[in-house]
């Protein structure tokens, strides 16, 4: 019974279970009792759950043909002894029970040590590993070169030193809170990693201080820290008579002031989330006043053009304010002066106008005309419908059709000297009728060595998207469709592989997609 006392006492001691206490101790006396009798005799130990009684037996299995003498018998000698037995079967035979010497009992306590230890970091992991997410309360155990080891009462948990707060120190005994941030299985145990940089603790600590984010009266959307310094998280209400922003910051401020101190004074600006892009940028960019905004969807950039007095508030220190904004949207920001936006605005007409009236044979007047209406390039002008073209003012049907030929002429004569060009730069017929690639591209891939179905079909599809986009082009194709090209110019590789079902082409990323045919 002193056995049984023992593990129930370990058991709730460590909060494991008392089975698996009991098991340690049986593979302690199992190896006690090889110690014993003999490492090669299968030696097996088990402990009455009721009594506390020890029982020590060998075991010796029934065999057609025995390898090991000290583990295995032979068919004929085990019906000797166990009328009935048959192949598989183990004969089993009482052992007296050991006297556990000094050395014996040393290794049996390393062996229950060491099973319990193991029971628990499988408890603690069992207990953590769905808490991912979660703000836990600890006590700073130790510090290690910056690191700090939290004891969490039932599991120790590591903050490492980049997940602190910049010039954030602990000291044994400090009392901390951090957000768990991943729970992995690692070979010395359990490992419990804190955060107090992770954006998602402040948000955490948002939710316990406002009600309303707890009950899920109001969402966070976005969050995005400078740890120590600034951070901005966007919010949004799914009750209108509900005020998002006015609920976070609470009566005189008492509810961002909370969270603003457990983050050693971390500036929090709370912005209202948008479903609108523009309008959510205008508002992550707070304090700073936008005047226009222009959108690039394709490439989630955005242009936010600020009153010149605007432009370092807009920035912030170290550019920090518009990086946190972007961080939050998930735009890239470009951030201009309302000065640098009409002199770059200037430029651009100036620019368009020169290539109309130099395209299209065209005086200023009708040049400037276009480029107000929005034409940015002689594509658009050569592809237009007339009836659209023909109600700009000052523009009938014969002016605009008589454009539309000029600029379908300019284009024709534009693409005879890049096909000289691509002719020149020795890029083959066969990549020219490849559908996807205008003459300038074709251009484009002969400056850059690709001048070959094989030169093509060597290349990945960012590489084809990044040489055609060079110079700001605006016609570069998606990765996609540089994907769909460059399988068209791989297809005469796998011509002919395939015969008799013998050979499998190779897969499109240039590994084996199984066992070729050999000659």
């Amino acid at each position: 019974m002193e056995l049984l006392q023992v593990a129930d006492a370990v058991a709730r001691e460590k909060n494991i279970d008392r089975d698996e206490v009991l098991e340690a101790m049986e593979q302690a006396i199992q190896k006690a009792g090889r110690s014993k009798y003999g490492h090669e005799h299968d030696i097996r130990a088990r402990i009455d759950r009721k009594t506390g009684d020890i029982h020590l037996t060998r075991h010796l299995e029934v065999v057609e043909a025995v390898e090991n003498e000290a583990t295995q018998v032979t068919l004929p000698y085990a019906l000797r002894r166990k009328p009935g037995a048959k192949i598989g079967d183990f004969l089993v035979d009482p052992l007296p029970p050991i006297d556990f010497g000094r050395i014996a009992a040393q290794t049996a306590k390393q062996v229950i040590v060491q099973k319990v230890r193991d029971a628990e970091r499988k408890r603690q992991f069992n207990e953590y590993k769905d808490r991912n997410g979660e703000i836990v309360n600890g006590l700073v155990k130790r510090v290690e070169y910056g690191n700090v080891t939290v004891d969490l009462g039932r599991a120790e948990a590591i903050l490492r030193r980049d997940e602190l707060l910049p010039r954030e120190h602990f000291k044994n005994g400090d009392r901390v809170r951090a957000y768990i941030f991943d729970v992995r299985e690692e070979p010395r145990g359990p490992q419990i990693f804190l955060s107090r940089t992770h954006p998602m603790f402040m948000a955490k600590l948002f939710a316990q201080e406002v009600p309303e984010i707890y009950d899920g009266i109001i969402e966070i959307r976005a969050v995005a820290r400078d740890p120590g310094s600034r951070a901005k998280i966007a919010v949004h209400s799914n009750d209108s008579s509900i005020d998002p922003v006015g609920a976070c910051v609470g009566m005189r401020g008492s509810r961002v002031q909370a969270v603003v101190g457990e983050l050693q004074g971390e500036k929090i600006d709370i912005i209202p989330w948008s479903g609108e892009a523009a309008t959510f940028v205008v508002n992550a960019l707070a304090p700073a006043e936008v005047a226009k905004v222009v959108l690039d969807d394709d490439n989630r950039r955005i242009e936010v053009v600020v009153p010149d007095d605007q432009l370092s508030l807009a920035i912030g220190r170290r550019g920090q304010n518009v990086r946190l904004a972007s961080m939050l949207t998930g735009w890239d920001i470009d951030i201009l002066t309302e000065q640098e936006e009409s002199e770059r605005r200037s430029e651009e007409i100036h620019n368009r106008s020169a290539l109309f009236m130099q395209a299209l044979d065209v005086d200023d007047v009708i040049a400037h005309l276009l480029v107000a209406e929005g034409f940015t390039s002689v594509e658009e002008i050569a592809f237009v419908e007339t009836e659209e073209l023909a109600e700009i003012e000052g523009f009938d049907e014969s002016v605009a059709d008589e454009l539309k030929q000029r600029a379908l002429a300019f284009l024709e004569v534009q693409d005879e000297q890049a096909n000289e060009r691509r002719l020149e730069l020795g890029v083959e017929d066969i990549v020219a009728e490849l559908t996807g690639f205008t003459a300038t591209q074709l251009v484009k891939l002969g400056e850059n060595g690709v001048k070959t179905l094989d030169d093509l079909a060597d290349l990945a599809g960012d590489e084809l998207v990044e040489i055609l986009s060079k110079d700001g082009a605006k016609d570069a194709p998606t990765e996609e469709e540089a994907n769909a090209i460059i399988m068209a110019a791989r297809a005469h590789w796998f011509e002919g592989e395939e015969q008799d079902g013998a050979a499998t082409a190779p897969a499109a990323d240039g590994s084996a997609g199984g066992q070729g045919a050999q000659a």
